[in-house]
């Protein structure tokens, strides 16, 4: 199906192993080069397989007549560069989150991917789980009714990064999924954090966001919690949905919960959760044969340039805020 696919993966440290260990179960030998400049992770892929073409030269793949794709997953602070240089030789870009660390570099690179008629996109992955597409679904189709609120709880002990605060590491996962839900810009957006592991990166921050038409949400992500708790919670005036990614079973609830007015006064309804079922598929996979699908029928990615370039707007002004409230 994919068969005129030519792939390469740059990075293939932590995360850029399991984007070696999936391309290649869906593209076997059509993943055809692995880049690193740390010639020690090239161990990390050999457990995969034996026989992937490695290089350190990242101009192997640049001046490649064959590769037409690739997939980075480089720290974030390279993303701009790299991306720039891979689409300015004509690849296709499939790049990890954050897509840059500037919106205007975001931008830069969404005009190039145009002009050139590639596609780029960026690795949002929470929007590939098929939990995340059956909360959707049932926002879209009415079933919680008027949407109101939503927060997530990323939460966890470590680890802590040097190069980035919680609001970078954690909190685009996030962003993202309200762009996603409520599919509009916020009119405001107010953060505050604490560091107290290093000075001036925080450890832990508080995003609030404002959207049209009265929708509200926030943001809540530590690497200072005692336990781990992903947890995402999307009310509405008919009910509400929660998404506990923690939990081994019915990590997907419906609740018929609100409140309604009778005879001028106001009331609860409340009745027992329902557990939603949604296709067991694994999110970086489902992510990556999207792109693959993108490419080969020229089609917009769920997660593009432009939506990714909206998440680091609102990352931006939350850590303009969190600055600001120091």
């Amino acid at each position: 199906m994919y068969s005129k696919l030519k792939l390469a993966i740059i990075g293939c440290g932590k995360w850029g192993k399991n984007h070696v260990k999936t391309s290649y179960k869906l593209l076997g030998d059509n993943l055809k080069i692995i880049y690193d400049i740390d010639k020690n992770n090239f161990e990390n892929a050999k457990v995969i397989s034996d026989k992937f073409n490695f290089t350190s030269d990242f101009n192997d793949i640049l001046t490649s007549k064959e590769i037409n794709s690739v997939i980075i997953a480089t720290p974030a602070n390279t993303h701009f560069e790299i991306a720039k240089k891979c689409l300015l030789h004509n690849k296709h870009v499939l790049v990890e989150k954050p897509i840059t660390l500037i919106s205007n570099e975001a931008k830069e690179l969404v005009k190039i991917a145009n002009d050139n008629n590639l596609i780029l996109m960026v690795g949002h992955v929470l929007l590939y789980h098929p939990a995340i597409l059956e909360m959707k679904n049932n926002i879209d189709n009415g079933k919680i009714g008027k949407l109101q609120y939503i927060y997530s709880n990323r939460l966890n002990l470590g680890t802590i990064r040097s190069e980035e605060n919680i609001l970078w590491s954690f909190a685009p996962h996030d962003i993202s999924l309200m762009q996603f839900f409520t599919n509009s810009q916020p009119i405001e957006v107010s953060a505050r954090g604490a560091a107290y592991v290093q000075p001036h990166i925080e450890d832990t921050t508080l995003t609030y966001l404002v959207y049209p038409n009265n929708v509200r949400a926030h943001i809540y992500v530590s690497w200072l919690h005692p336990f781990k708790e992903h947890r995402l919670v999307v009310i509405g005036d008919k009910g509400m949905l929660v998404f506990d990614d923690v939990v081994k079973t019915e990590k997907l609830k419906f609740y018929k919960k609100g409140f309604s007015r009778k005879n001028g006064a106001i009331e609860k309804f409340d009745s027992d959760y329902i557990a939603l079922k949604y296709e067991e598929k694994q999110p970086l996979e489902e992510e990556q044969l999207h792109f693959f699908e993108c490419i080969t029928n020229n089609k917009t990615p769920r997660t593009d340039g432009v939506h990714a370039t909206s998440v680091l707007e609102i990352l931006e002004s939350a850590q303009e805020k969190i600055k600001t409230n120091r």
